[in-house]
């Protein structure tokens, strides 16, 4: 797939300020409707936070020093390699999402979290729009940002920023799922 780079990466900044402002009024909720379980076995709402939380603390650093290094000028148009496409596009949910089996030490479940994850998190989404920022500087098909699980592969820096954002597209439904449930729930008693 071919995008503009600024284009592309204003509607990724967009997506992100919408999730900024989604996170934002969780913090309005109570600590213990934060960790209630939707059902057993399933993360709850800090949890789903935590594993993105483990995620941006790998990505984000990697992104940081990666554009640091590069004296790259800016490209016109991103071209998404056939990986990259491919891992930015499988995390979207879908109507009927499929569960996708994470990595253990990215497996928040059961740790007992508290609602500073919160603000972790929202530290974490404040990062990602300078970085974004930045990146219109750059050229988003040069810099090669390595993966969490493999020092083999890497994905062009505009696919990492699509994966990211979608990863969290992916979560913030989840979130959304479980608040919706339980105001279901709470209507039928």
């Amino acid at each position: 797939m071919k995008y503009k780079s600024l284009e592309l990466l204003r509607q990724l900044e967009k997506q992100t300020r919408d999730h900024l402002d989604f996170v934002t009024s969780l913090k309005m909720m109570p600590e213990e409707e934060l960790n209630r379980r939707p059902v057993d076995g399933a993360w709850n709402i800090l949890e789903c936070l935590q594993h993105l939380n483990l995620y941006g603390e790998f990505y984000l650093g990697e992104i940081s020093v990666r554009m640091g290094r590069s004296d790259s000028k800016p490209a016109v148009d991103f071209k998404s390699g056939l990986l990259g496409n491919y891992f930015a596009r499988s995390i979207l949910p879908r109507d009927k999402t499929k569960k996708m089996k994470t990595f253990r030490e990215m497996d928040p479940i059961y740790a007992g979290l508290t609602a500073d994850v919160i603000d972790v998190f929202l530290d974490q989404l404040e990062n990602l729009l300078r970085l974004l920022e930045q990146a219109e500087s750059k050229d988003l098909n040069r810099i090669r940002i390595r993966l969490s699980f493999s020092r083999l592969f890497r994905l062009r820096l505009g696919d990492m920023f699509r994966f990211l954002v979608n990863h969290n597209v992916r979560h913030i439904v989840q979130i959304r799922n479980i608040l919706s449930s339980r105001s279901r729930a709470e209507s039928y008693h």
